[in-house]
C-alpha cells in the first residue's frame, strides 16, 4: 500500500507534532501535598524541552469534587485550588510557550459535575423547567415511575440513571449519567448548552491555549427516542454505527460550530477528539475539513504485538484519514488503559517490545502522543492495595474491575525513597512501588541504554532527519512477522514483531543506522522485538 495525506497547503503543526500527555495529579507536585499541580508542571518544563516534545496536553485542572479524577467539572472557567490558580496557569502558559512548547487543555462537554451550579439548580427546580432542560431528565417506567426510563448502562458499571424526588402525584424522574452519578449528562439539543461551551472555548482561547482535547467526543448527542440497548449495542467499548447514545449524526453540527470559533482566533489552534468508535471510517467523520483537526487512534493502541494486527491498524487509519485530508495520530498508552509495557507482556519481554513499538510509532506519518512515564518504561502497577484505589470503576463494580489507577501512579524523578522526587514530601496520592527507584529520570539519565535515552534520541532524530518530513508511507516486502516501510527514499523503518530472528530485506542492507531499539551487531538479521531506523540514498540529518 502507498498512502499520501494530500494536505491542502503547508501542514499545520499538529500534523507531525509529538504531544506529551500530563495527568496532572501524577506528574509533579510543587507544594508537597502529594498531588501534582500546575506549578509542578512549570518546574519540569526543562525536562520536557530536553525530551523534545512539541506540546503538552494537560488533563482537567478545573474545580471538581474529584469523583472521576477531575473529569467531573464544577466550574469550567477556573482552577481547582489543589492544582493552583489562574495566575499559575497563565505563568505556566507563558513559560511553556517561551520554550516553544504548545499547551492543550482538556474539555469535558458530555457531562458536568453534580456539584456544578447548573445541576444544583436543576435538582431544586420542577420537572419541565428550563433548569432541568440543560440536562437529560426523564420520567421513569412502571408504577409511579419507579423503574429507570430504559436499560442504558453506565460505563463505570450499574444503571446509567439515578432517581430524583418528584412532586406528589407525578411520576418519579431520573437523570442520565453515562459515567458516574456525580457526572450528569448535558442535553446538547439545548441551545443554552451550546452557547455556554462556545463561551468556554473563548475563555481559554483568550488565555492563549493552543488547543483542546475533547473528552468523550463521540458522546454528547443521544437518540431522542431513547430505545433500550440490545445485543447490537454494547454499553462499553468502541461504538458501532447506530448506537443510541454514542456517535449520533447530530454531534457533527456541534463540532462545526466549534471549528468556526477556533478559526476566528487563527494561530493554528487545534482540536483532538477522544472518540471510541468501531471503525476508522466512523472516526474520519470527526476530522472532516470543517470539523475537528485530529482524533486519537485507538485501533493502533489496541493492536496486539503482532505484525499483521499492527499493519492492519496502520493501513486502515492512514487510508481513512487520507480520505478526508486529515493526519493520523498514534498513541500507545494513556490514563485510561493498561500501560503498554505491561500489555506487551511485562518484564524484559514487555520492555523490549515497548522499545520497538515507540520507534514504530514515531516513524509513522502523522502526530504522536506520549503518555507521561512512557519514556521511562513504567509498567502498570497491578498490586495497589484496595484501600488506596479511587477509580469510580473499582467502586461501582464492587471491586470486580480494578479500574485505571494502576496507570496513574505518580512518576519517579529522583532519589531512593518515596516520593522519588515527585514532590517535596514523602507521600503521593497513590503509592509508588519501590522498584521504581531504578526507573527514575535521574537513574535513567545516567544510563545510555535506558528507555529515556531511547526516547530522547528518537525525538531528536525525528526533528533533524529530512526523511520524517514526508507524509507518505510505502510498505517494503519483508519476511512474515516484520513490518518494513519507507517514509521517503531517505528513510526506512524495520520492526521485527515476531519471536524469531529475521533477515533484513536485501534492498536496505548496508544502509546507515540512525537509531535502533536495542544494540545491533550488523544489519543482516533483525532480532525479535527490535526496530531500527535506516538512512538511505544519502538521507542524513539536517537542521
Amino acid at each position: 500500500m502507498t498512502g499520501r495525506l494530500n494536505p491542502a497547503g503547508h501542514p499545520s503543526w499538529w500534523r507531525h507534532a509529538v504531544i506529551y500527555q500530563i495527568y496532572i495529579r501524577s506528574f509533579a507536585d510543587a507544594n508537597g501535598d502529594g498531588i501534582g499541580d500546575l506549578a509542578g508542571i512549570e518546574s519540569r518544563l526543562g525536562y520536557l524541552s530536553d525530551l523534545g516534545v512539541d506540546a503538552v496536553w494537560i488533563t482537567p485542572f478545573y474545580p471538581s469534587p474529584q469523583a472521576d479524577g477531575g473529569y467531573d467539572v464544577a466550574d469550567y472557567r477556573a482552577v481547582d485550588p489543589v492544582f493552583g490558580s489562574l495566575d499559575e496557569f497563565d505563568a505556566l502558559m507563558a513559560a511553556a510557550q517561551g520554550r516553544g512548547i504548545k499547551v492543550i487543555v482538556d474539555l469535558v462537554p458530555n457531562h458536568t459535575s453534580s456539584a456544578h451550579p447548573w445541576f444544583r439548580s436543576a435538582l431544586a427546580a420542577a420537572p419541565g423547567s428550563s433548569e432541568r432542560a440543560r440536562y437529560i431528565f426523564r420520567s421513569g417506567r412502571g408504577p409511579g415511575g419507579a423503574e429507570p426510563p430504559n436499560n442504558w448502562v453506565s460505563v463505570f458499571g450499574g444503571s446509567a440513571w439515578t432517581p430524583v424526588p418528584s412532586p406528589r402525584g407525578q411520576p418519579q424522574q431520573w437523570y442520565l449519567h453515562l459515567f458516574a452519578p456525580e457526572q450528569p449528562d448535558l442535553d446538547w439539543t439545548n441551545p443554552e448548552v451550546r452557547r455556554e461551551f462556545e463561551s468556554i472555548l473563548r475563555f481559554w482561547l483568550d488565555r492563549g491555549v493552543d488547543g483542546f482535547r475533547i473528552d468523550v467526543a463521540h458522546g454528547l448527542v443521544k437518540d431522542p427516542a431513547m430505545p433500550d440497548l440490545d445485543e447490537r449495542y454494547p454499553s462499553r467499548g468502541p461504538a458501532p454505527t447506530g448506537h443510541p447514545y454514542w456517535d449520533q449524526d447530530e454531534i457533527h453540527d456541534v463540532y462545526r460550530s466549534w471549528r468556526a470559533v477556533l478559526d476566528e482566533y487563527g494561530g493554528n489552534r487545534m482540536f483532538v477528539a477522544e472518540a471510541w468508535v468501531a471503525s476508522t471510517q466512523q472516526l474520519a467523520r470527526y476530522v472532516r475539513p470543517d470539523e475537528l483537526h485530529t482524533a486519537f487512534n485507538f485501533d493502533f493502541l489496541r493492536a496486539a504485538w503482532d505484525a499483521d494486527e499492527l499493519r492492519a491498524a496502520i493501513d486502515s487509519s492512514f487510508e481513512s484519514m487520507a480520505a478526508v485530508g486529515a493526519a493520523p495520530t498514534w498513541v500507545l498508552s494513556n490514563h485510561d488503559v493498561v500501560r503498554h509495557v505491561s500489555r506487551y507482556g511485562g518484564g524484559e519481554q514487555g520492555e523490549r517490545r515497548a522499545r520497538a513499538a515507540v520507534l514504530l510509532m514515531l516513524a509513522l506519518p502523522g502526530g504522536a502522543y506520549v503518555y507521561q512515564g512512557d519514556e521511562l518504561g513504567l509498567p502498570e502497577v497491578a498490586d495497589l492495595p484496595d484501600e488506596v484505589l479511587q477509580d469510580p470503576t473499582f467502586l461501582r463494580t464492587g471491586g470486580a474491575s480494578r479500574g485505571r489507577d494502576g496507570c496513574r501512579v505518580p512518576i519517579p524523578w529522583s532519589g531512593d525513597k518515596p516520593s522519588y522526587g515527585f514532590g517535596p514530601g514523602a507521600a503521593s496520592w497513590l503509592p509508588q512501588p519501590p522498584q521504581w527507584r531504578e526507573l527514575s529520570v535521574t537513574r535513567q539519565s545516567e544510563r545510555s541504554a535506558s528507555m529515556l535515552h531511547l526516547y530522547r534520541g528518537a525525538l531528536e532524530a525525528r526533528r533533524r532527519h529530512a526523511g520524517f518530513r514526508s507524509e507518505s508511507l510505502q510498505w517494503i516486502d519483508a519476511e512474515p512477522g516484520m513490518l518494513a516501510f519507507r517514509r521517503s527514499e531517505r528513510l526506512t523503518c524495520l520492526v521485527n514483531a515476531s519471536e524469531l530472528t529475521l533477515p533484513v530485506p536485501n534492498e536496505v542492507r548496508g544502509a546507515e543506522v540512525i537509531l535502533a531499539s536495542i544494540p545491533l551487531r550488523d544489519l543482516e538479521r533483525l532480532p525479535p522485538a527490535c526496530a531500527v531506523w535506516l538512512a538511505t540514498a544519502g538521507g542524513g540529518a539536517d537542521g
